[in-house]
């Protein structure tokens, strides 16, 4: 994950993502993928079952339109978050796997540095080498 302002490059983070990620994009509740596209931080959490989670706006407009469209929940609270509390000891290791329920893993002193940076309405764009539109 790259933190990012205009074009340059601030810090980079390695992650974890949604447990399905390498089968494409966030479709339905459950799925276990994270979403792709562009969004925004539209709240946090400091009291958050994982340590602090920005609120990623995911279902936006086009999403709920496609699982209306398609029949089904598109999801939500997608967040990108630290270790699940009292996991913080796992630090860099829980990278090993992606293992969330779609949302963005970082150890928990990254997530402070990324809470500290990133004011709500921050954007957010999410893509990854698996996506078709990717040129």
């Amino acid at each position: 994950m790259y933190l990012m302002q205009d074009e340059i490059v601030l810090k980079s983070y390695s992650i974890a993502m949604g447990a399905q990620w390498d089968a494409g994009p966030k479709q339905r509740e459950g799925d276990e993928r994270t979403p792709e596209g562009t969004y925004h931080i539209d709240w946090r959490n400091p009291r958050s079952v994982a340590h602090l989670s920005l609120h990623i706006s995911y279902p936006d407009a086009e999403d709920r339109a496609r699982g209306q469209e398609n029949g089904y929940d598109p999801g939500s609270n997608i967040m990108i978050h630290g270790l699940p509390n009292g996991w913080g000891a796992l630090g860099s290791w829980h990278r090993l796997i992606n293992w969330t329920d779609g949302c963005i893993a970082v150890t928990n002193a990254e997530m402070q540095e990324i809470w500290s940076l990133t004011p709500n309405q921050t954007p957010i764009t999410i893509v990854s080498n698996w996506s078709p539109h990717k040129n």
